[in-house]
């Protein structure tokens, strides 16, 4: 798809928004999307269930292989692999495509969570291919890498990846799932927004505790994203093959 024809299509979406349709029209529309996500959500469910411990992997679509980033996260996954968890990315190129590539050549579970986006997402050749699932809606997808992670590393990406970890963040904050490991990987790329966090959100403005701060780590190697993941599952007396 060339850039113009994206153009194109984001206006003929605007123009539908605004185009007058009948009850009957909206209705009919509606109660079919209510169909179709819940045939996601199914469809995640039944592949998903069975997969056993894994760590979601988030990071940008657009890092290319010589990237340091790339080839820092398949090292994560690698290990990750070898310390006996499963791997989840949205199963898309660059940082995904070096998780799961890890996962792979670790001999572990390699899940992705594909979404088709313009310019940018299709599914990489490092997943296991009884593990590639293609998702229509954002939420779906992100409900299942929720459910079925215990743990999150975050690798520097755009704001799908800061979607995606402050959706984590949030739900254990809230006590909504349980408090899970959030690593974040690359204190250069991360400083900045933690900064912020602390200066406006915690001292600033109040609209977050201190104590909040501690629902994350940050790391800079791959050995350590293992130990975090390490040392909180030994609190608990489990191993990843629980």
């Amino acid at each position: 798809m060339r850039l113009q024809d994206f153009d194109n299509d984001e206006e003929k979406v605007i123009q539908d928004k605004f185009k007058r349709k009948t009850w009957n029209e909206i209705r009919t529309n509606d109660s079919w999307a209510i169909f179709k996500i819940m045939s996601e959500f199914v469809n995640g469910y039944e592949n998903m269930a069975r997969i056993g411990p894994c760590v979601s992997i988030f990071g940008s679509a657009r890092i290319k292989p010589e990237d340091k980033y790339y080839l820092l996260a398949e090292k994560i996954a690698y290990k990750i692999s070898k310390a006996g968890y499963g791997v989840i990315t949205g199963g898309g190129p660059g940082i995904m495509e070096a998780s799961n590539k890890g996962a792979h050549l670790g001999g572990g579970i390699s899940v992705g969570l594909n979404i088709e986006l313009p310019f940018e997402q299709h599914f990489n050749p490092y997943i296991d291919h009884d593990k590639n699932l293609n998702f229509d809606y954002f939420f779906v997808r992100k409900v299942m890498f929720v459910k079925y992670s215990q743990g999150f590393v975050v690798m520097p990406g755009g704001f799908g990846t800061l979607d995606e970890m402050f959706e984590a963040l949030t739900l254990i904050q809230t006590k909504k799932i349980g408090k899970f490991p959030i690593i974040l990987v690359g204190s250069a790329f991360w400083s900045g927004l933690i900064e912020w966090i602390k200066t406006v959100l915690v001292e600033q403005e109040k609209t977050i505790n201190a104590v909040d701060l501690e629902l994350f780590k940050i790391v800079d190697t791959e050995d350590e994203v293992v130990e975090v993941l390490d040392k909180f599952y030994k609190k608990y007396d489990l191993t990843p093959n629980f």
